[in-house]
């Protein structure tokens, strides 16, 4: 679809926002000509970092990396295998499922903040999309595969949808700001989940009323497995559809008419509003978008591999908040959100998986991805100084040729 035009309408590109002078639009312009330098070298520094505090610590930082990368499955590219009773591919089959999750909960965070949002409920979306994947999948046992898959996958995103809609809708309505009401939220769906799952609640194993646990999904709602074995948690058809969801962002934000009025309120609400597109809508409409993605990931986590839920796993969860990690280091991109979730999925994965050669203790290095992930966000946060420095050391290294 055509984008609108006319002459009250905010400047579509950076460049154009440029021209008007205003520090946000200057600001705007500096980020986007950083272009892949940024978050590379955030990337760079947050590593060496880390690096020193595991030699703070008396350890190895280049044998510690040597065995994340090992642990996460990337040594698998070097001799590529389909037999995922082997180290290598299994390893990388567990972080590419991580990936698949934290594509979706990235993408959850990246569309509210091209609508000026700052979504941190995908946690709370993440777990309402997840509770409602198992009440699917352990319900209608007569239905068909294809059928009751696609009704968990759908009901899943809507329920995301649904839950932060509210916090749009609060947000265009009497103003609350989205980052505390999406805090709360947060911990509504952890509290209507230790209920659902809890001794006596509606949703606990029906089997030992002692365990407060859900009951598992039935074989005919999980999800198909392409790679691995299921019963291993093998890679499911979800991760295709994560990868979907990223090319469904870009062609949302950038070839359609809601994808332009979200990135124009985003940008500059009052003149949007004055080009006449409804802030209000779009702000309710962009975060029922990001909740999608968010319910959608919980959805495709039960009925890929988890299958079950306890009340003891509910509070331990934080791939909804690692999200905003991936969302930040990928500068709210397709491409680089899924970058991103590669990168800290086999983080994940390799920090808890892969510490087999003794060079730093296994609960040091699970906080290692918490201090990479900290500092990602600092960095990312202080972006225009980053790119200030190295424009900086171009102009130096000029001056030095010449």
């Amino acid at each position: 679809m055509t984008e609108p035009t006319g002459p009250n309408l905010p400047p579509e590109s950076p460049e154009e926002a440029a021209a008007t002078g205003t520090l946000a639009s200057r600001i705007s312009l500096r980020q986007r000509s950083g272009g892949i330098v940024v978050p590379v070298l955030t990337a760079v520094v947050a590593f060496l970092l880390g690096g020193a505090v595991v030699a703070a610590t008396g350890h190895n930082p280049l044998r510690t990396y040597n065995d994340i990368f090992n642990g996460a499955g990337l040594n698998w590219f070097a001799h590529p295998t389909t037999d995922t009773a082997l180290t290598a591919p299994y390893n990388l089959s567990q972080t590419l499922l991580q990936t698949t999750t934290l594509i979706l909960t990235g993408l959850a965070v990246a569309f509210a903040f091209r609508c000026g949002l700052f979504n941190i409920g995908g946690q709370g979306q993440y777990f309402v999309g997840l509770f409602v994947a198992n009440w699917i999948g352990t319900s209608w046992v007569t239905m068909a595969s294809g059928p009751h898959i696609l009704i968990g996958i759908l009901a899943a995103a809507a329920a995301g949808a649904i839950w932060a809609g509210i916090a749009g809708f609060l947000k265009a309505t009497v103003g609350a700001h989205e980052v505390i009401s999406t805090i709360m939220l947060n911990w509504i769906a952890i509290w209507v989940g230790t209920y659902l799952f809890g001794k006596g609640g509606p949703l606990q194993n029906s089997q030992n009323s002692a365990v407060p646990i859900s009951n598992d999904v039935v074989d005919k709602a999980r999800l198909p497995v392409f790679w691995g074995d299921q019963v291993l948690q093998g890679v499911h058809i979800g991760f295709f559809i994560a990868l979907a969801a990223l090319v469904v962002f870009w062609l949302v934000l950038n070839r359609t008419t809601l994808g332009y009025e979200v990135r124009a309120v985003g940008f500059n609400p009052e003149a949007a509003a004055y080009g006449g597109i409804s802030v209000s809508k779009n702000v309710i409409r962009a975060m029922a978008i990001s909740g999608a993605f968010a319910g959608l990931a919980g959805g495709l986590d039960m009925l890929g591999y988890l299958y079950r839920i306890g009340v003891s796993d509910i509070p331990v969860s934080a791939v909804g908040f690692l999200g905003i990690a991936v969302a930040l280091l990928g500068r709210n991109t397709a491409v680089g959100v899924g970058l991103g979730a590669f990168l800290f999925g086999a983080l994940l994965f390799g920090t808890t998986h892969g510490l087999q050669s003794g060079a730093i203790d296994p609960q040091l290095a699970s906080n290692l991805t918490y201090i990479i992930q900290g500092l990602i966000v600092l960095f990312v946060g202080a972006d225009i100084l980053i790119l200030y420095l190295w424009n900086t050391r171009r102009r130096l290294w000029r001056k030095a040729q010449a």
